[in-house]
């Protein structure tokens, strides 16, 4: 009886969930650095708190074109940053904590890579809808074309969910304890 009650613990649902939060984690971590540093660093589209002249909150306005504008959206960029760091830690903690053997394998994991692309679509969806559509405080492009950009950002961030859940689905199955499940051989090969 607890053999049964054992095995329904750790059976595939248990499995294929072993992955999944610090999978999701570790994506809405390196989706949000994937976001910051390209599109707030590298090609400057946006920072933090670059449209707030057009916000539905309030904030006052920090143009990205002024220094003490650039002063202001260059520290919230970096404490955007910050929290991107902690869910990346956090994302590692919980992977380390749940997978017992197999650490180097873990990388390779389907399911691992598929739950990391379902969390960075997630954070394109949720800081999509949260910041460009309902507190306005910046945009993915701004200007006259800005609703076709941020709905590319979302459109982007449903294309990232479908396909790591598509991945994470179709991939073996991995048990934290002892890793992926091997490769099955049909009867009579070597």
């Amino acid at each position: 009886m607890a053999t049964t009650a054992g095995a329904a613990r750790s059976g595939p649902q248990t499995q294929a969930r072993s992955l999944q939060l610090p999978g999701i984690v570790l994506g809405v971590g390196l989706g949000g650095f994937v976001d910051g540093i390209l599109l707030h660093q590298l090609l400057r589209w946006h920072h933090m708190l670059t449209s707030t002249n057009t916000d539905r909150i309030g904030v006052k306005y920090y143009p990205a074109n002024t220094v003490p504008g650039l002063q202001m959206n260059t520290l919230w960029d970096g404490i955007f940053h910050a929290v991107c760091w902690l869910a990346v830690l956090i994302g590692l903690a919980v992977l380390y904590a749940r997978v017992t053997h197999g650490r180097r394998r873990v990388w390779t994991s389907g399911k691992l890579w598929g739950w990391i692309l379902v969390g960075w679509g997630l954070f394109n969806l949720v800081e999509g809808i949260l910041d460009h559509h309902i507190l306005g405080i910046h945009h993915v492009y701004a200007g006259d074309q800005q609703i076709w950009w941020d709905l590319g950002f979302l459109l982007l961030g449903v294309l990232l969910v479908v396909a790591g859940w598509m991945i994470q689905n179709r991939a073996r199955t991995f048990d934290p304890e002892t890793g992926p499940e091997p490769k099955v051989r049909p009867a009579g090969t070597s």
